[in-house]
């Protein structure tokens, strides 16, 4: 399998399509001298539905920094979609573990302690004419 078809089925599996992507050449900046600011070689990929921006400038070939450009995007909505799983999970095990039945001793001490907290609240009324 060559990288280009690894990229392909990647970015299906994504649901990125070529036509999602605005794909513009710059000129790009920093060393490399003239050929470097002369030449259109990086590349700025958009991908609509998500609003995700990527900028690749790594080599002097626009083929490469396309192939590249891509394959960042591609790492970027995957880390965005496991993490959206890994809080899904995360919401699901605490919304478990607040519905979990509760053990009897755990009812017992929780009964105690409204009790408690009952009988020191009713010692902070005033006492009334009858208790005199």
């Amino acid at each position: 399998m060559t990288e280009d078809s690894a990229l392909q089925e990647r970015m299906e599996a994504l649901g990125i399509e070529e036509d999602d992507l605005i794909e513009r050449h710059i000129k790009g900046t920093g060393p490399g001298g003239q050929k470097v600011n002369k030449t259109a070689s990086c590349v700025f990929l958009k991908h609509v539905p998500s609003g995700t921006e990527v900028k690749c400038q790594d080599g002097r070939s626009l083929t490469d920094n396309r192939l590249e450009a891509r394959r960042r995007l591609c790492q970027i909505l995957e880390t965005r979609e496991r993490q959206r799983r890994q809080e899904q999970q995360r919401k699901r095990a605490k919304n478990r573990f607040q519905k979990r039945k509760r053990s009897a001793r755990q009812k017992k001490k929780l009964v105690e302690s409204k009790r408690r907290h009952g009988e020191v609240k009713r010692l902070r009324k005033r006492p009334s004419k009858d208790e005199h």
